[in-house]
């Protein structure tokens, strides 16, 4: 029993420090991302209605198909409830600051910088082309 203990304390260690590894995959299910993120699948369809930006996408027979980030998202947040101590609405609106600052802190490119872009990208097409 104690080693069971042991090895689940080492698994949320991990979880905790950030060093749950993603599979380089487009979408995750339900069960995936609940394993990924230790989390209980009715945990995260609870914190679906809570947080608006987790929002995975339904495929057409229902089923929730979560991306990366919003993998990444259930991580922030379970990190922010449970080794932060937040609340429910204090994550919600620390995740919304975080949104925030990352908005205003991101500057929109300027026309050389646009041009150089435009520049790199024609000439992976004209490499792209040749073959």
């Amino acid at each position: 029993m104690s080693r069971l203990r042991s090895s689940r304390a080492s698994r949320q260690a991990d979880t905790s420090a950030g060093r749950v590894q993603i599979p380089d995959k487009l979408y995750f299910r339900i069960g995936e991302v609940s394993e990924l993120t230790e989390t209980k699948a009715y945990v995260l369809r609870y914190w679906e209605t809570e947080f608006p930006s987790l929002r995975p996408v339904k495929s057409h027979s229902g089923h929730r198909r979560y991306r990366r980030q919003d993998v990444e998202l259930v991580l922030e947040i379970r990190r922010l409830l449970y080794q932060k101590g937040f609340t429910i609405e204090g994550a919600r609106k620390q995740l919304s600051n975080h949104a925030r600052e990352d908005r205003e802190g991101k500057s929109a490119p300027d026309s050389s910088q646009l041009k150089a872009i435009r520049r790199e990208l024609q000439s992976v097409l004209t490499i792209l082309s040749r073959k």
